[in-house]
């Protein structure tokens, strides 16, 4: 029974007291009651963490989206990770492709120049799909956890925080009104009592009654004036105490600042890490595929056949012999007498070419350009030269003119 009796009054005291925040809470809006400011600096730390909250969730959900595009998958990792499971391996697109080249390559055979490329293809691919798979989780464990860490954990607390700042900040300005109340009606009361009322007649009489109970009624809010006082102290020692503790909060956003940084570091360490794997991957498969026959080269302006070349030119490092079905069949004579000899000669480029780095230069199909050999140089290269642009180029992208 006495615990009723407390669960009762409990109840009473939390109505009353959310009652009285929402009253001081409309009558702010209405413009019909003082609201207590923060200082500027606590202002200033609360937009400080709702700003980096803000761009936190934005960061992170693009951050997704670009590890993973598939937003059935990302649904299914969310389901498994509330879930407290792993989420089953899942073959990623590049893997996917790369299967699909290999299992063309095997099928057509491996002997056949196309299926042998379809096959190198397939492998680099492959070996592309599992730098993708190292990335979005190396990006998860240093970028997106830490993230997510600060959004579900961290910023959560100051939310709670902030949200009991402002319950103390509107029990503190309702405890100034009450005050404020209390100490106009006393000075009400002591008007009346100091107001002398003359005349013998019944309204003279029946005035005085009621301005005896007017009295009595004011001096009940008089009597009010010590409890506000004391209510005012308490809600303000309250108010100060949370605006402290919600301070000390917020200021550590400044060390999730540089938490971030350190996560975003980790985050670019990654995705070099990824782009220099794939850089280096197709750098040797189009080196591979740039030791095929010059027969299988072509550009988006030309055919897949290349074309018969004419009396008066030669691929370099090749002496052209034309078979019935129109290929060219190369020999390395050229090349060898090119390599052997010290002066230039004129070649055109067969297809584009963009250097790899600032000793090579960058070729566009069908120009013409000036090609020589450098003594130590690597039998894949040639020194080529375009008015003021000198840098190596690769042979197979070459055909030599006469």
């Amino acid at each position: 029974m006495n615990i009723m009796d407390f669960n009762v009054k409990k109840l009473a005291a939390d109505a009353g007291t959310f009652l009285s925040r929402a009253v001081q809470f409309t009558e702010e809006k209405l413009g019909q009651a003082e609201k207590t400011e923060l200082d500027a600096h606590l202002e200033n730390l609360l937009s400080k963490a709702e700003c980096t909250k803000i761009w936190t969730e934005k960061i992170m959900k693009q951050t997704e989206v670009l590890l993973q595009p598939n937003p059935n998958a990302r649904i299914e990792e969310f389901v498994y990770e509330k879930l407290d499971r792993k989420a089953p391996s899942r073959i990623n697109n590049p893997e996917l492709l790369g299967q699909y080249m290999i299992d063309a390559g095997t099928e057509f055979g491996p002997g056949t120049a196309y299926g042998n490329a379809l096959i190198k293809c397939g492998e680099t691919q492959k070996r592309i799909g599992t730098a993708d798979r190292e990335l979005i989780q190396t990006s998860a464990l240093n970028f997106l956890t830490p993230l997510r860490n600060f959004i579900e954990g961290d910023y959560k607390t100051i939310a709670k925080e902030r949200k009991l700042l402002q319950n103390k900040r509107l029990d503190l300005d309702a405890a100034k009104t009450r005050l404020k109340k209390a100490k106009a009606a006393e000075t009400r009361a002591s008007q009346l009592s100091s107001a002398r009322l003359e005349g013998d007649n019944i309204m003279v009489n029946f005035s005085y009654m009621l301005n005896f109970l007017h009295v009595k009624w004011l001096k009940i809010w008089a009597e009010e004036v010590t409890k506000s006082e004391q209510e005012l102290r308490i809600t303000q020692s309250e108010f100060d105490r949370q605006a402290e503790i919600t301070r000390l909060l917020l200021e550590g956003i400044s060390s999730t600042h540089a938490h971030h940084l350190r996560c975003l570091n980790d985050f670019v360490e990654a995705q070099m890490t990824y782009y220099a794997q794939c850089y280096q991957y197709m750098l040797d498969l189009q080196k591979q595929l740039g030791s095929f026959p010059s027969v299988y080269h072509c550009n988006n302006n030309q055919t897949s056949v290349a074309p018969i070349p004419s009396a008066s030119s030669n691929v370099i490092g090749s002496s052209p012999l034309t078979s019935t079905s129109g290929l060219v069949i190369t020999s390395p004579s050229n090349l060898t007498d090119l390599k052997e000899c010290s002066g230039s000669r004129k070649a055109r480029v067969l297809y584009d070419y963009d250097a790899a780095n600032s000793t090579e230069l960058s070729l566009l199909a069908d120009e013409v350009i000036t090609v020589f050999s450098v003594v130590g140089m690597d039998s894949d290269w040639l020194m080529g030269e375009r008015g003021n642009q000198k840098g190596r180029v690769p042979i197979t992208y070459l055909e030599l003119l006469n």
